[in-house]
């Protein structure tokens, strides 16, 4: 066996022995094949290291599938996600997307023909028109979490946010296509850039620059390319990092000379950017960036955009299974309208605990 720190687990990796937290309590057997939610528990419950069998050594018949002693006492709603049918269909799709979107960039990039929008939008449309409801597409999107979401991954959610968005706007037609693709499209100038700056867990000034010219970047992409594509497609792929209050970049712009395609982008991208894991980081909970939204959000953001969105996207979570703080773990039952972050909860202890009337207590993630 080897004794192997929390921080260097990976799923896949399987338990030589059970596993305890410090007070005692049984989180794995021995035997267990460590998925990347458990791998989250043990960082959690503050275990900072647990033995694992080397991968010679693994015997499949001794193996442990089952649910953890955790696990054990109710299946959480994102394992049912999981389990569906409708959900790996997505997740076969998805991947081929991404793909897909990967060799449209380079096509792009390389000249070798222009963008054709229409084709492009066929390609992801199954993603939110297979007979889902917004509600359903964000159960798969909160599920398809990967340990580094690459730029096509994250272009994907974006376009797919935005969309909804869009439709939560009462945007239609043909302005609701171009909205998707804005949000396919918007971060195409990162493929210019170093990846090992886009990986970098902290940038220099001159690096973080560089990194910044990405929105120029795409739209020089976008305008070499002599495709015909709408204004508002290209105002957002060059605005997406700009904010109303003028802290944003490339050029600082404030208020209304942000296009509005660009605003809502800008939700879109800054929502899934802070929710999806990096190489150098863990995605951070929804609910503390809803949160942050909450806080200073509305210097940054358009009002008559934020507010429906966190609106909508708070209630993709009621039903989800949850980690309080203090290690107690629930399901969302109800939503606080006046304190988007801190839903009412029911756990083992409390049938309706309002986070909103504890502040001391606040959700620590989805699980």
């Amino acid at each position: 066996m080897i004794k192997t720190a929390t921080k260097d687990l990976s799923a896949g990796m399987v338990t030589a022995e059970p596993v305890y937290s410090k007070t005692g309590q049984l989180l794995f057997p021995a035997n267990t094949i460590l998925t990347s939610q458990q791998i989250t528990y043990l960082e959690f419950y503050g275990v900072e290291s647990i033995k694992i069998i080397p991968e010679q050594d693994i015997n499949d018949a001794s193996l442990d599938t089952g649910a953890s002693a955790l696990e054990a006492e109710q299946e959480t709603y994102a394992q049912k996600v999981k389990k569906s049918r409708k959900f790996h269909e997505f997740k076969v799709d998805y991947n081929k997307k991404a793909t897909m979107l990967k060799d449209c960039y380079q096509q792009l990039i390389d000249k070798k023909e222009p963008l054709d929008s229409d084709a492009l939008l066929d390609q992801v449309s199954s993603l939110y028109s297979n007979h889902l409801t917004s509600l359903s597409v964000f159960d798969m999107l909160h599920n398809m979490r990967q340990i580094d979401d690459t730029t096509y991954a994250h272009c994907i959610n974006v376009a797919i946010i935005s969309r909804m968005m869009g439709e939560w706007l009462n945007i239609t037609g043909e302005d609701l296509e171009d909205l998707t693709l804005a949000g396919l499209l918007h971060d195409i100038g990162k493929c210019l850039v170093d990846p090992e700056l886009l990986n970098k867990p902290s940038l220099t000034d001159e690096e973080f620059r560089y990194v910044k010219e990405h929105p120029n970047l795409g739209l020089k992409i976008l305008t070499d390319s002599n495709s015909q594509i709408d204004k508002r497609i290209r105002s957002a792929v060059l605005m997406h990092h700009e904010r109303c209050d003028g802290s944003g970049y490339p050029s600082g712009r404030k208020g209304d000379t942000i296009t509005d395609f660009a605003k809502i982008v800008a939700i879109a991208d800054v929502y899934d950017a802070m929710t999806s894991k990096r190489c150098y980081r863990k995605g951070i909970c929804p609910f503390e960036v809803i949160a942050t939204f909450e806080r200073k959000g509305f210097e940054r953001y358009e009002t008559k955009y934020l507010l429906p969105f966190l609106h909508h996207i708070i209630d993709t979570y009621i039903g989800n299974s949850v980690l309080l703080n203090d290690g107690s773990t629930g399901k969302i039952i109800m939503i606080n309208r006046q304190f988007l972050s801190r839903p009412v909860v029911s756990t083992a202890a409390v049938t309706y605990l309002d986070l909103s009337k504890h502040f001391e207590l606040y959700i620590q993630a989805i699980i």
